[in-house]
């Protein structure tokens, strides 16, 4: 019998179906990042490993024929995945088994109430990721931390009812699409509603002034989306957004 915790140790990874797989991974690397591994089978779409820091990772799918672009899913970490695992279990929900998947590390899914996939993984010694522990950390990275993304919300009171009340997450003050993860990483989702808007994902920077000087060197087009807040687009339209945080 596990013992039984919601918290999380933050977002592990957002991935992201591209259109064109070089350019996306150009952007990135233009924004400082560089990719730690990648997944390059014969005859399968490859699968770049981006990395953030030593826990967080941009993932990026090169697009088959027919494919659907644009974002995939997220993946939160946890310290104890067992214990996650019981925890939603008790609450109802059916994850699937907790398995070691290619990379080393444990992990397991399920889908929110609009059918939205949900990663949750465990980094063990000996992963891919843990051992580029250390590496791939360039000092020209524009960030250090992947604070938050979007998730597609058709009905916005069911989904913010799923992931307050099944999963924990907490109401981020003065927002009504924004939670934060259960846990001490201040990490949070955005719920977007409306096909029309734009995936995006946050970066947190201590800057602003200093990270448009940055992006307008790379001949990047910045744009403002609230005074606190200012973004890039990648080549495939996902809003990449840069925000000081108030913690």
């Amino acid at each position: 019998m596990h013992a039984q915790s919601r918290d999380l140790s933050g977002i592990a990874h957002v991935a992201f179906r591209v259109a064109d797989y070089e350019k996306s991974r150009a952007f990135y690397e233009g924004l400082g990042f560089e990719q730690a591994f990648e997944f390059a089978d014969p005859g399968k779409p490859r699968v770049s490993y981006i990395k953030v820091n030593d826990r967080q990772f941009i993932e990026l799918y090169e697009a088959a024929t027919g494919s659907q672009l644009g974002f995939m899913h997220i993946c939160f970490e946890s310290a104890d995945l067992q214990s996650l695992h019981a925890a939603y279990v008790s609450e109802g929900l059916q994850p699937t088994e907790a398995k070691k998947f290619r990379a080393g590390n444990l992990l397991f899914t399920m889908n929110d109430p609009e059918g939205q996939l949900l990663e949750f993984t465990q980094y063990l010694p000996g992963s891919l990721h843990s051992n580029e522990i250390g590496k791939h950390l360039g000092a020209h990275r524009i960030s250090g931390h992947l604070q938050g993304s979007s998730t597609p919300a058709k009905n916005l009171g069911d989904q913010k009812s799923f992931y307050a009340s099944k999963l924990g997450f907490r109401a981020v003050p003065r927002s009504e699409k924004q939670l934060e993860l259960l846990g001490k990483s201040q990490d949070a989702i955005e719920l977007l509603q409306g096909v029309e808007l734009k995936p995006r994902i946050v970066f947190a920077v201590s800057s602003l002034k200093q990270t448009v000087k940055m992006l307008r060197r790379r001949h990047l087009t910045v744009k403002a989306l609230q005074k606190k807040q200012l973004y890039v687009e990648d080549p495939d339209g996902t809003l990449v957004m840069f925000t000081v945080p108030s913690f």
